[in-house]
């Protein structure tokens, strides 16, 4: 009886990846909303908060990035499409590592910077010069990294602000203003948290068609009189020239 029992409970277990339903992870509006991949559930609100992790690789294609990781969560759900808000992203230990070798000081640096749109950011950038320096010059590279991060993220919008520290163009600003203190060799924004969401862009709209307007009856073709065009002036004809022969002869004065 027991067996019995057992077997007719099995066959009422039912499978869980039946009832689940795959779903399209898309990134934010910076990067044009392209697919980051897929994810099954049972129930759309679970899918709320969920992270995924890609490489700039995945996105972009270009290889050269493909140590820099981007990390999205699931903020809502739209029929079979999860959107995603950018939360942070990170570098693998292994590039960081072949950065910092002998004989070079890594100068790391945490600060808190507020977007043009209101975004909260952690952002942990790095300095490595091709030397050992003093603790003295670390100071005052901190000093100039933590203004010149601060500087650029209250002029951009977090789109911006993203789009620079994975190009590369953040790093290049905050070693040229490193640059009068020790010439750095290399600097990195290792990581980035986002900590409170500012405002979010709105989602580019497509302009629906403009519906034909109704056709009103056309009146009917009344018919012109053309203006008489003022004659033009004939030219009056020149005088015809006398051959030699036909010229009247000269009255000869009397001697």
């Amino acid at each position: 009886m027991a067996e019995k029992k057992s077997r007719a409970a099995a066959r009422k277990i039912k499978d869980k990846w039946k009832a689940k339903v795959w779903y399209n992870l898309l990134a934010p509006e910076m990067f044009n909303k392209q697919a980051l991949g897929e994810t099954p559930t049972d129930d759309p609100g679970k899918l709320v908060g969920r992270v995924t992790e890609v490489t700039v690789q995945d996105l972009t294609g270009d290889f050269s990035k493909m140590h820099i990781k981007l990390a999205f969560r699931v903020d809502h759900v739209q029929g079979q499409d999860a959107l995603t808000q950018f939360v942070g992203h990170d570098m693998t230990s292994d590039y960081i590592r072949r950065l910092t070798r002998r004989k070079r000081t890594r100068t790391d640096l945490t600060i808190d910077v507020v977007t043009k749109d209101g975004w909260n950011v952690r952002v942990k950038p790095m300095a490595i010069t091709d030397r050992r320096i003093q603790t003295a010059k670390q100071r005052v590279i901190r000093t100039i990294m933590t203004k010149t991060v601060g500087d650029v993220a209250s002029k951009q919008s977090i789109g911006e602000f993203v789009k620079g520290i994975i190009s590369g163009d953040l790093a290049k600003t905050i070693a040229l203003a490193c640059k009068p203190i020790h010439p750095v060799s290399r600097v990195e924004v290792r990581k980035s948290e986002v900590w409170a969401m500012g405002e979010i862009p709105p989602p580019s709209e497509t302009p629906a068609a403009e519906t034909p307007a109704p056709e009103t009856p056309a009146a009917p073709d009344v018919p012109v009189e053309e203006e008489p065009s003022p004659e033009s002036e004939k030219p009056e004809p020149a005088p015809e020239e006398l051959a030699p022969e036909e010229l009247p002869p000269e009255d000869q004065d009397e001697l």
